[in-house]
Formats: structure tokens, C-alpha cells, sequence
């Protein structure tokens, strides 16, 4: 498995960082210290291009509202197929908090 080759110390530290955050203030404070723009930017973009993938947008209309070349598309929707369903996991999470 792929999340085998990535365990680490220094990788432990940043998820349990991560993870200690409160509220979107800290992350966005944190994640402009700890990445560039570019790299969030296009983080969130990938997150976005799962989110249409599964609501069944075709690549053109996500290439189109996104920027999102067709290699990252296709790179996000195998993942959403053959992946560990960790882009799932979250949509789910984020639509079930925003519906409360």
C-alpha cells in the first residue's frame, strides 16, 4: 500500500499538527507559513476537482471552472477509483457538517 512508503517521524508531526487545529482561521494562518501559495492553491484545487468528479461534471466543464489540466483530473478520478476513498471521506464529512 502507498501510505506505507510515507510513514514517518517528520510525516507524523504534520498530520498531528494538522490536526490540532481549531477552526479555518488557524489553518489558513498555518498553511501560509508552512506551504506556498501555488502549492495550497493548487491543493484545494485537486480537492475541487474531486468534489465535481463525483457529481458527475464532465472534464471539459472541470478543466473549464477550475483550470485543472486533464492530468490532474485524471490523476484525482483514479484516485477516486482506485485509491484509499480519503477524497470520499472528506466530501462526505464537509457535506454532512455543512447540512447540520
Amino acid at each position: 500500500m502507498q501510505i506505507e512508503k510515507l510513514r514517518g517521524k517528520e510525516l507524523d508531526q504534520l498530520f498531528r499538527s494538522i490536526l490540532s487545529l481549531q477552526d479555518l482561521e488557524e489553518c489558513y494562518r498555518f498553511f501560509d507559513d508552512l506551504c506556498t501559495v501555488n502549492e495550497i492553491q493548487s491543493l484545494a484545487q485537486r480537492l475541487e476537482v474531486a468534489r465535481m468528479l463525483r457529481e458527475g461534471f464532465t472534464y471539459h466543464k472541470i478543466e473549464t471552472e477550475t483550470g485543472a489540466s486533464t492530468a490532474t483530473i485524471s490523476r484525482v478520478k483514479r484516485c477516486l477509483n482506485y485509491g484509499n476513498d480519503a477524497y470520499q471521506m472528506a466530501l462526505d464529512r464537509v457535506y454532512e457538517k455543512e447540512q447540520k
